[in-house]
């Protein structure tokens, strides 16, 4: 097992349809745009490894409070001897705010990190593509959405690249480099260089919806809600992923994100049990309620409120509840067949990259491998027999033609290849 994973890592660097000797563009200086969570946490990547950062904002109190937090982390990593107390205002030395965006001109690579709003990142490209010195990388931060639909509103779709990072993106491993249609090498290897001077484990993949890593989580989340409207509490969906061996299930993930990421008050969205919350003011932790209720600890109790909410948006008596073995293939065995789909469409190098992304990314537990090599470990005819379950109800969720040829032919999950 800790075979496969290191060489699934090493393999991950690899990009065999881009030259190795292709020339990398310098990368002196880069611009991030956004101080919040995503762009300050993004800012301290570079500066740790001493890039200078121009880190803008539309306010300045917003650039104000987003650097103070960055302070407030490099502190107390020295505080706790990480690093010497003068490397505190060495990095701090790299980062410089601003409020015209117009100052990213001499920028070699900028990053965009605003929320998820494709007009909005839109109208930032076009601005970006008008102020970039020619040369310069375009990237987003987006999470899901099509960087081609981005990169089209540019006169330079070749230098447009998705850079994926994952929060708190000044901790986590994963990079998610995600190639458009029009993306040049050199950007593309410029910025898997890149990924391992800022310490990242970096993936490349292809735009679709959510990319690999939540492309294959929005699978596992739309059978979670399915198990809930079907009778299950939260904390069965929960209880049993925790077995599996996540330390967080999807209901303990989505209470500590925030309930109302995507939600505004009086909106109807397909997760009526989630706004009913929201409108309740359960929003998760940080309200000290969401599908869970919490004590001063911040440890999750069941919550009789969520039971009721769900009782009277669903109608099913609770206690209908599947066995934890159930809920476990119900939610996992789809993220497999949602990776060898990604395989079909070449939206990833190789099936290794796929379990790479999921343990680096979303604490897959590494006993088991990464979605593909459970695959193999729990079998294609038994993956086949929830797919078609699962399928026959949502065709969302119809068995690939990848797994019925496994479940068929044999094979393993891992030697899938793209295409």
């Amino acid at each position: 097992m800790s075979d496969y994973i290191a060489q699934a890592g090493r393999d991950a660097w690899i990009v065999p349809d881009v030259p190795a000797d292709t020339q990398r563009r310098k990368i002196q200086k880069v611009g991030v745009i956004g101080a919040g969570t995503m762009g300050g946490g993004i800012s301290m990547n570079f500066a740790t490894v001493g890039i200078p950062v121009l880190v803008l904002e539309q306010k300045q109190e917003a650039l104000d409070r987003g650097l103070s937090v960055v302070r407030g982390h490099y502190q107390r990593s020295a505080d706790k001897g990480r690093f010497p107390q003068d490397e505190v205002e060495a990095r701090m030395a790299c980062l410089t705010g601003t409020l015209n965006m117009e100052d990213f001109a001499d920028c070699d690579l900028v990053i965009e990190a605003v929320f998820e709003d494709m007009d909005l990142k839109k109208k930032i490209f076009s601005e970006l593509d008008r102020i970039m010195k020619p040369g310069a990388i375009l990237a987003t931060n987006t999470s899901a959405l099509d960087i081609n639909e981005i990169a089209s509103v540019t006169k330079r779709p070749e230098d447009v690249i998705g850079l994926h990072f994952f929060s708190p993106a000044n901790v986590m491993k994963l990079l998610e480099i995600v190639r458009t249609d029009h993306t040049a090498d050199d950007v593309i290897a410029t910025c898997m260089d890149l990924a391992r001077t800022i310490n990242k484990i970096a993936v490349l993949v292809g735009v679709c919806p959510g990319f690999v890593g939540n492309r294959i989580l929005f699978a596992r989340q739309a059978q979670a809600q399915k198990l809930v409207a079907q009778g299950a509490m939260p904390w069965d969906v929960d209880a049993a992923l925790n077995a599996f061996g996540f330390r967080m299930g999807p209901y303990q993930m989505s209470d500590l994100a925030g309930l109302d990421i995507g939600w505004k008050k009086g909106a109807k969205t397909a997760n009526p049990i989630r706004d009913a919350l929201c409108e309740l003011d359960r929003r998760g932790q940080k309200t000290g309620a969401g599908y869970y209720d919490y004590d001063e600890n911040r440890r999750p109790i069941p919550s009789e409120v969520t039971a009721k909410v769900i009782a009277d948006i669903t109608g099913v008596e609770a206690g209908s509840a599947p066995g934890q073995e159930d809920i476990i293939a119900t939610c996992i065995h789809p993220m497999i067949n949602e990776g060898l789909k990604i395989l079909e469409e070449k939206k990833a190098q190789r099936a290794s990259d796929i379990d790479i992304v999921w343990l680096n990314g979303y604490g897959w537990p590494s006993d088991k491998g990464g979605p593909m090599l459970y695959g193999d470990m729990v079998g294609a005819e038994a993956v086949l027999a929830t797919m078609e379950r699962l399928g026959a109800e949502d065709e969302r969720f119809a068995p690939s033609e990848t797994l019925k040829r496994l479940a068929k032919d044999g094979g393993r999950f891992i030697d899938v290849q793209p295409g």
